[in-house]
């Protein structure tokens, strides 16, 4: 009898991130009864701020977000799928990627991570209290005039709205090593967000997307409509929140769609220091492959990045179309920088926009210590 292989993972604490981790760890451990896969799982914040290293050396799997393949790289902590001797089985993910999902993950020509879950932000509404999204920036400002509308604006959500409003507009965001942003443009986009924030409640200041989301699909009064926020499907399905939730494109600034969203999602990576690689890695692989993702994975709660449960009949019918509502978003969103360093930007980045758009700094100062903190996290 074959020696029992234990090996252990950790993901982020949300029934998106755990449920399906578990439910397919039980599935293959039935079809490999050799192998035991146990889960752990931390904050969405210490997700997406605590290094890799910090892991890489306590656990064989790790649920990932690909801002961090840049430190991937240069550590070596991680394993690469590439070179493995499963190439066909790489080529066929990438061509079943949603959006940048995929290539979220490679860097440097290795690919670090294979995309299990696909995000950007989207829209979300109640469908008993509006009859449909607002397409237009113009259309979003007088709902919120009315006071239906909540945005998640803690740091790192300021951060990703910063981009993406830039990128929608076309703005070009961190393509040079000495300038984050055109002042004048940064300026354009720090005044809209502004504007926003003067006609929601304060509390968003202080919610990320999950508490918008909970707030507008557990509350009778709750806010009718969010323009940006990563998409959970959870909330779209029968009997997860009071009032599920209905989720769209995104808003765009002009008649360009809703292009230049910051692409999120997660991915799952092996550590290149355990000591059971293959089998983690064929573990990686299934679960990432179009069968479990639009099967099991999803069945259990889990939000696919594999195409071919976007484009599933059974996974919209089940989450009120969730995945044909918002492709075009997905589809256009923005890959922001990987590079080693840019966790600390990520870090720095958010304070600053959140103080801003909290009164507490102007504009003009942001811009300041947004351009320092991008120069000093490109050193």
């Amino acid at each position: 009898m074959a020696d029992q292989v234990q090996l252990r993972g950790m993901t982020w604490d949300h029934s998106r991130g755990f449920d399906p981790m578990v439910a397919t760890s039980q599935a293959f451990g039935e079809r490999h009864p050799d192998v035991s896969i146990q889960w752990e799982k931390r904050s969405l914040q210490a997700f997406a701020d605590r290094p890799i290293e910090d892991m890489a050396d306590t656990y064989d799997l790790l649920v990932i977000d690909h801002p961090h393949v840049g430190e991937a790289a240069r550590t070596g902590y991680l394993l690469a799928f590439d070179g493995l001797g499963r190439d066909d089985e790489l080529a066929t993910l990438a061509s079943q990627s949603v959006g940048v999902s995929h290539r979220s993950y490679e860097f440097e020509g290795r690919q670090w991570a294979l995309a299990i879950d696909a995000a950007t932000p989207v829209a979300a509404f109640r469908a008993d209290r509006i009859d449909e999204a607002p397409k237009s920036w113009g259309d979003v400002l007088a709902l919120a005039r009315a006071g239906q509308v909540a945005i998640a604006l803690v740091p790192v959500n300021c951060l990703t709205n910063f981009f993406g409003f830039a990128r929608n507009m076309d703005f070009a965001v961190a393509e040079r090593p000495d300038t984050l942003i055109a002042r004048d443009e940064g300026r354009h986009v720090l005044e809209l967000m502004r504007e926003l924030v003067a006609l929601v409640a304060p509390m968003c200041l202080s919610l990320d997307p999950i508490g918008v989301l909970d707030w507008m699909g557990r509350t009778a009064d709750g806010p009718a409509y969010s323009p940006f926020g990563y998409g959970y499907t959870n909330y779209s399905r029968d009997g997860y929140c009071r009032f599920p939730l209905t989720f769209a494109d995104a808003p765009s600034f002009g008649d360009n769609g809703p292009g230049g969203t910051v692409i999120g999602g997660t991915g799952i990576a092996v550590s290149s220091a355990s000591r059971h690689r293959d089998i983690a890695a064929e573990y990686a692989f299934w679960i990432a492959g179009a069968d479990c993702q639009s099967g099991l994975f999803f069945t259990a709660g889990g939000q696919p990045g594999n195409a071919v449960a976007w484009d599933d009949d059974a996974c919209n019918a089940a989450s009120r179309n969730f995945f044909r509502n918002t492709r075009q978003t997905m589809e256009t969103a923005w890959l922001r920088p990987r590079y080693d360093g840019y966790m600390a930007l990520q870090d720095r980045a958010g304070d600053i926009i959140h103080r801003c758009l909290g009164n507490e700094i102007d504009i003009e100062t942001a811009l300041d210590r947004l351009q320092q903190a991008y120069l000093e996290s490109r050193s």
